[in-house]
């Protein structure tokens, strides 16, 4: 019987010889760079195994301490480079080879689909194409008071934490007033979150968000035996009900357009059900936009609203909640801030913003920056390189994957004086980091695949921010130890047990 060891063997065998055949440019140039030895086969996956989000914060912190800001590692049979090296994070994001993502986002796929974030090369700059006039500024502008309101109405649920003077985790309040802005400029509907937290489209956002980031980084959730676990049933449900949700909207705001065959019907159906003229949504900018002129399809339209919805609240969760977080932790920069937002907007606390006011914010605009120096929304990028490439005098070959570590190069001494001290002059005028070096700061990326969607975000965290802090003093708890909060490093930067502030009624102010 002993012949029948043979064929397992033989499988093995044969494995190794194929991923050696695959890998084997990749094995000759990875001695060009430094990097921790690797085992055959599974490479440094044993580091992936029983690792949290939280613990690959300082994983790759050790790997850029060890073996400096350009580093080579092994995901398996995957050979990956890391840097947070400003000339190489120039040369990937400009390089046409380098467009496509990496490997990790394929994740999102079931929920995503093949929109702005997934889709590569071709299909990818076609989309990008039509939808770039969504976000011009005469469109952006009439998102503005829809920030406004949404705003005032986190004013309002916030209020009981005022009142008591009780600490409590700002994060996931503030990713409801993110569900209930992107829900109603995306698709133009009321999800109600901030009111309506338990909702079945709320739990379905977070579940699939939670599951498919999770499957980044964990090795066993990374193999096909992840569909045989309740995790796999768990995500399938939810993205059931988003895209039954998203499908729906799509098909009645199609024949709501279709419908208005006349002025008088084009008219009536502009409406808005808050009063007055109705703003157009993303979706509606979609369902008129053509491709190779013919209208997109439904699916085509779900992808790009879904990926809209998914890109455009938890990323600005993020900056907002650090932003307020640094605001508490420097009070005499919070008051800056606050005298900066009263000689703009006044001393009416609920005074609407406008574009032309929110641009005003200047000061506010570079703490936001700063804030985002050392708290980037998106803490790493993935890029895959297509075909092989020569970057600082070293070879990339085709199918690496590249991790470009934001979150680190913004900590970096090399890069930056006195790192982690919260500096928003950094930022002002023509000395500003992004202007002497803007490959050195990219919290949206940058080059051909930067964030479409970086003025619209930057917007709404100005216009939140000044909203709460007319109306609150945000306050460091006694309690806290003023320790940095914890960071999880999912595909969006997040405080791994929240961020514990208080708030203070502020004192009504006159002319």
């Amino acid at each position: 019987m002993w012949y029948l060891l043979l064929l397992p063997i033989a499988l093995v065998v044969l494995l190794a010889v194929d991923l050696y055949r695959r890998n084997a440019r990749a094995l000759e140039v990875a001695q060009q760079y430094s990097g921790p030895p690797a085992l055959p086969l599974i490479g440094n996956g044993l580091w992936f195994v029983n690792k949290t989000t939280v613990d690959f914060v300082n994983l790759i912190q050790k790997l850029t301490d060890d073996y400096g800001d350009v580093v080579r590692f092994w995901m398996g049979p995957q050979f990956t480079i890391y840097t947070g090296n400003p000339k190489w994070i120039e040369a990937i994001l400009t390089n046409r080879n380098l467009t496509n993502k990496s490997d990790e986002y394929g994740f999102l796929s079931n929920w995503l689909g093949d929109g702005l974030l997934l889709s590569k090369r071709h299909k990818w700059h076609a989309r990008r194409k039509i939808i770039t006039p969504a976000f011009h500024f005469k469109i952006l502008d009439q998102f503005v008071e829809v920030f406004d309101r949404n705003a005032a109405e986190l004013v309002d649920v916030l209020g009981k934490f005022a009142a008591n003077g009780q600490a409590f985790d700002v994060f996931p309040y503030i990713l409801l007033y993110t569900l209930d802005v992107i829900c109603e400029t995306a698709m133009g509907t009321s999800v109600d979150a901030m009111r309506n937290s338990d909702s079945e489209y709320v739990k379905a956002v977070k579940e699939a968000a939670s599951i498919s980031i999770t499957r980044m980084y964990d090795v066993y959730m990374r193999t096909p035996l992840f569909y045989l676990t309740p995790g796999y049933q768990k995500l399938r449900k939810a993205i059931k009900m988003l895209h039954a949700y998203t499908d729906n909207v799509i098909v009645s705001r199609r024949k709501q357009l279709e419908a208005s065959s006349n002025e008088k019907a084009e008219v009536a159906s502009e409406e808005h059900e808050y009063g007055g003229k109705k703003k157009e949504a993303f979706l509606d900018l979609l369902l008129k936009t053509s491709i190779e002129g013919r209208p997109l399809t439904n699916l085509e339209i779900r992808e790009e609203v879904d990926t809209f919805m998914f890109e455009g609240h938890d990323t600005t969760t993020s900056g907002v909640s650090f932003t307020l977080y640094n605001l508490a932790k420097y009070p005499a920069i919070q008051q800056k801030v606050h005298d900066e937002i009263i000689a703009v907007l006044g001393t009416d606390p609920h005074k609407p913003v406008t574009m032309a006011t929110l641009n005003e914010l200047t000061y506010l605009e570079m703490v936001i920056k700063e804030t985002l120096r050392l708290f980037p929304s998106v803490p790493i990028i993935g890029r895959k390189c297509v075909e092989e490439v020569t970057i600082e005098g070293k070879t990339v070959p085709a199918g690496t994957n590249i991790i470009i570590g934001i979150y680190y190069m913004g900590r970096d001494a090399n890069y930056y004086d006195n790192p982690l001290e919260f500096i928003p002059e950094r930022f002002e005028g023509e000395k500003s980091v992004e202007k002497f070096n803007p490959y050195k700061y990219v919290p949206f990326s940058a080059g051909q695949r930067n964030c479409i969607g970086q003025k619209f975000a930057l917007n709404e965290v100005k216009s939140v921010i000044s909203k709460l802090l007319r109306h609150y003093e945000f306050v460091m708890p006694a309690d806290q130890n003023h320790e940095p909060p914890v960071l999880s490093s999912e595909l969006i930067l997040k405080p791994h047990h929240g961020i514990p502030l208080q708030i203070k009624p502020r004192a009504p102010l006159t002319h």
